[in-house]
Formats: structure tokens, C-alpha cells, sequence
């Protein structure tokens, strides 16, 4: 049991980053359908990285550039994967009227004006925000950082969870996880990651509502997919994983700035 967890786990770090795995790691369709479960883990580690090379940095650089590192940092151990995911889906949500022009354009890996503006803009948003977190509270921010990580992964599972899958599989770089629903005490064992870090917001019990915010948020993204091409598709996720982790920095500044300004 304990060993198939392991490759489950191994599994989910090797499809979502570029951090080397052990040589016994197994790939197949079944063992990476079973591994979404660790989607969150994965959050943990990354935002982990990310928190501590803040803290780090810190001892060399300013707030501004040591903020710039660690989010060069994420996106290189990451592979940019769920940052290419955004820049389709503005692409595809943008160019294309019909679902087909969607979904077509979503396939093409150039990148048009909608998906460079829409990067641009959003590493932006993201970098102000921690850095505006920061100039109020540096643990707020360490803390805040690895925590959205964490639950913005969260929010694709439901994403997943709740609505259906639309592209061709086949030619989908998301196609083990596309089929596959969480049953319900996998689900619990996703959440668990999310809620345990987000512990660490109690001495400030208002930041909480950092994930209502967020998951009202998927919830309209999940509308906005289904309406648009009925259902999601990998970029989607990739694209729900990053609007949901700027959209829960914004929401602790907003709240930073009431209990602390």
C-alpha cells in the first residue's frame, strides 16, 4: 500500500515538475490518473521552495529582487507548466468565438497577443501583490506564498471534480488526468494538504477568507469553461491554477491592508 503511494506520489512530481524522480519511479495511465490526488502535495513542496528561497534571499538582496528569484524559481521548477496552460486558454478564450476556434487555437503552441499580454499582466499582478504583502508583514507574505500554492492546486481538482472534460485526449498533454474523477475520501486526502498549511493563518484569523475568495473563484471559472466550450481542458486547469494563486495574494493584501493599515 505505502509502496503504490509512492509511486502515486513520484508519479504526480514528475508530470507537474521538473524535479528529478527515484529510477524505480512508474509511469502509466492508471498510476497517474490515481496521482492527482497528490496535485496539492505538489503545491506544498513547490510553495516550500518557494517561501524558504525567499527567506533566503533575503539575506543578499532586497524584498523586490528576492521576490523576482523565487517566482523565476517556481516557473523554472515547474517547467512553466501551468503558466503555458494560462497563456492558451487567453489565446484560445480570446481568438476564438466557437468552441472548435477554442479549442484550436488552444492546440497551436504559438503564443498570440492575447496570451503574451495576458502573462505579462498577470506575473505582474503577482509579483506587486507579494511584494506589497511584504512591505507589511514579511511572515504574512512567506506564509501567504506557500499557502497558495497549495490551494490554488486544490481549486483545479475542483475544477476537474465538478465539470466535464471537452478536448480530444488523445492529443491532450493532459490526458492522464482527464478522465478521472477523485472519489470521495481521495478528496478528503487532497483537501487535507490545503486546510493543514492554511493553519498557519491563525494569529491572523480574517486571512481565511483568502480561500472562500479563491473558491468562489473556481466556481465562476468552471461556469465560465462550461459555458464557453462545455467543460474544461488542460490549459484551463493551468489557467485556474494561476488566476486562483494571484487572486488569493490580492485577496490577503486587501486584508493585510484592513487589519494592519
Amino acid at each position: 500500500m505505502l509502496k503504490n503511494e509512492l509511486y502515486y506520489f513520484f508519479a504526480a512530481l514528475g508530470f507537474y515538475t521538473r524535479i528529478p524522480c527515484p529510477s524505480w519511479t512508474k509511469f502509466s495511465n492508471e498510476i497517474l490518473n490515481k496521482s492527482l490526488k497528490y496535485f496539492p502535495a505538489i503545491g506544498w513542496l513547490i510553495g516550500f521552495i518557494a517561501a524558504v528561497s525567499i527567506l533566503l534571499l533575503q539575506f543578499i538582496f532586497p524584498l523586490s529582487i528576492s521576490i523576482l528569484l523565487s517566482m523565476i524559481l517556481t516557473v523554472y521548477i515547474t517547467g512553466a507548466f501551468h503558466e503555458d496552460g494560462f497563456t492558451d486558454s487567453c489565446d484560445g478564450f480570446g481568438g476564438g468565438w466557437t468552441k472548435e476556434q477554442v479549442l484550436t487555437i488552444m492546440k497551436d503552441s504559438r503564443i498570440g497577443a492575447y496570451g503574451t499580454v495576458g502573462i505579462i499582466l498577470l506575473l505582474g499582478l503577482k509579483f506587486l501583490a507579494l511584494y506589497e504583502i511584504g512591505l507589511i508583514s514579511l511572515p504574512i507574505l512567506i506564509i501567504s506564498y506557500f499557502n497558495a500554492h497549495i490551494a490554488s492546486r486544490f481549486m483545479a481538482v475542483l475544477v476537474i471534480q465538478n465539470h466535464d472534460y471537452v478536448q480530444d485526449i488523445d492529443k491532450s498533454k493532459s490526458k492522464p488526468i482527464a478522465a478521472r474523477k477523485l472519489s470521495f475520501g481521495e478528496m478528503l486526502y487532497s483537501g487535507f494538504f490545503m486546510l493543514s498549511a492554511s493553519l498557519l493563518f491563525y494569529p491572523h484569523y480574517l486571512l481565511f477568507l483568502a480561500f472562500p475568495v479563491i473558491y468562489f473563484t473556481q466556481l465562476y471559472l468552471g461556469q465560465f469553461f462550461k459555458r464557453r466550450i462545455g467543460g474544461y481542458t488542460g490549459d484551463a486547469l493551468g489557467a485556474t491554477q494561476q488566476i486562483t494563486e494571484v487572486i488569493f495574494y490580492l485577496t490577503i493584501l486587501a486584508l493585510c491592508r484592513i487589519i494592519f493599515v
